[in-house]
C-alpha cells in the first residue's frame, strides 16, 4: 500500500480547513487511517470546485473544461500529478479501490456549473448531485473500509445528497449573488409563485420562504435515509460520521428560526453551537449507539410521527390555555 506523506496530508488539512469548517470539524473525530484520507479527497474536491468558482468571464468555459478534464486526468493516474494533493488523491483512489465512475461523475458535475445555472426539477437537480454530493458519498465510503460496500451504498448517496441539499437551503443568497446560480428546482419555486429572476434579484418573498420550506422537508427524508445506513459503516467512523449529520442539518433549525428566509441573510453554525452540538451528540451517543435514535433525539431533523405528535401535544396545551384565559364575552359565557 502506498501511503500519502504529511506534506501532502497538511496541505490538504489547510484546505478543508479554510473552506470547509463544518465538515472538518467532524472529520477530526475520525480515526487517523480515515481521517487522512478525508483531508486529501475534501482538497480535491475544492481544487476542482474552486476552478468552476472563481472565474466568472464566460469567454473562459472552454479552458475550465480543459483544466477540470487535466485534473481528472490527474486525479485517476492517466497525468503525471502536477499538483501534491492530486498526488495524494491519485493514490488513496488507487489505494483504496475508489472507483473511476465516481470520479468522473464529480468532475462531470462541477463542469456542469461552468454554464449551467438552474434545475427544472428535483430529478434533474439529483442527476447534477450524482456526481456532486453522491458520488462523494460514495468515495467516503470506500475510505473507511466497509464491510459491505453494496449495501452502504445507497445510504451514503442519501446522506451526500442530504448535505448537498442543506447547503443550497442555505446559500441561496452566496449562490445567487456571487455564481448567478439557483439550485431550488424552478418546478418548486413555480408552484409558489416565484421566478429565477426574483431569487437572483434577492427578493425575499412568502413564496420563496415556502419553497425552502417544501424543499428542506424533502431533503430532511434524505438525512433520514442517509443515517440509518451509519450502522454499516466501521465503528470507529460511526459517531463521526453521525456528527457531522447533526451539524448539517442544525442549519435547518437557523433556518426555520428566520422564517425560511435564506435570501435577506445566510444562517452559519457559529463555533460555541458546533461545541454544544458535539456535546449533545456524545452524551446521546454513549447512552445509545443507535445511529437513528441519537439523530431524532438531538439533531433538527424529527421523525415525521414524532413531529406530528409533538405540533399535535402543542395543540392540546394551548388550546386549554387560550380557553382559560380567553374573555368571558368571546368565550360566549
Amino acid at each position: 500500500m502506498t501511503e500519502v506523506g504529511g506534506e501532502e496530508v497538511e496541505l490538504s488539512r489547510a484546505i478543508q480547513k479554510r473552506t470547509g469548517r463544518t465538515f472538518y470539524f467532524a472529520t477530526l473525530f475520525l480515526p487517523e487511517r480515515v481521517r487522512e484520507r478525508t483531508h486529501v479527497l475534501y482538497a480535491f474536491f475544492r481544487i476542482c470546485d474552486e476552478v468552476v468558482d472563481d472565474y466568472n468571464a464566460d469567454d473562459d468555459a472552454e479552458e475550465k473544461r480543459r483544466e477540470l478534464d487535466s485534473l481528472r486526468d490527474q486525479a485517476l493516474g492517466r497525468e503525471e500529478a502536477e499538483d501534491p494533493v492530486l498526488e495524494a488523491f491519485s493514490k488513496v483512489r488507487e489505494d483504496q479501490g475508489i472507483p473511476d465512475r465516481e470520479v468522473e461523475d464529480f468532475v462531470d458535475a462541477m463542469k456542469t456549473d461552468i454554464t449551467k445555472s438552474s434545475y427544472e426539477d428535483f430529478d434533474e437537480l439529483r442527476g447534477y448531485m450524482r456526481g456532486s454530493a453522491a458520488a462523494v458519498g460514495n468515495m467516503m465510503t470506500c475510505i473507511m473500509n466497509v464491510d459491505d460496500y453494496e449495501a452502504t451504498k445507497p445510504h451514503a448517496e442519501k446522506l451526500g445528497e442530504a448535505f448537498q441539499m442543506t447547503n443550497f437551503l442555505r446559500d441561496v443568497r452566496e449562490d445567487a449573488e456571487m455564481r448567478g446560480r439557483v439550485y431550488l428546482p424552478l418546478e418548486t419555486l413555480r408552484r409558489h409563485g416565484v421566478t429565477k429572476d426574483e431569487v437572483l434579484s434577492l427578493e425575499s418573498s412568502e413564496g420563496l420562504c415556502d419553497a425552502v420550506r417544501e424543499e428542506m422537508r424533502r431533503t430532511e427524508e434524505l438525512y433520514r435515509e442517509g443515517v440509518a445506513g451509519i450502522r454499516l459503516l466501521p465503528e470507529d467512523c460511526q459517531f463521526p460520521v453521525l456528527l457531522a449529520s447533526v451539524m448539517y442539518a442544525e442549519h435547518h433549525r437557523l433556518i426555520r428560526g428566520r422564517g425560511y428566509d435564506t435570501v435577506s441573510s445566510e444562517p452559519s453554525l457559529g463555533k460555541l453551537r458546533k461545541l454544544r452540538l458535539y456535546a449533545r451528540t456524545r452524551i446521546a451517543w454513549a447512552r445509545n449507539k443507535d445511529p437513528e435514535v441519537v439523530f431524532r433525539k438531538v439533531s433538527a431533523v424529527k421523525n415525521e410521527d414524532e413531529a406530528r405528535r409533538t405540533k399535535v401535544g402543542r395543540i392540546k396545551r394551548v388550546v386549554p390555555f387560550v380557553a382559560e384565559h380567553e374573555p368571558a364575552e368571546k368565550r360566549g359565557d
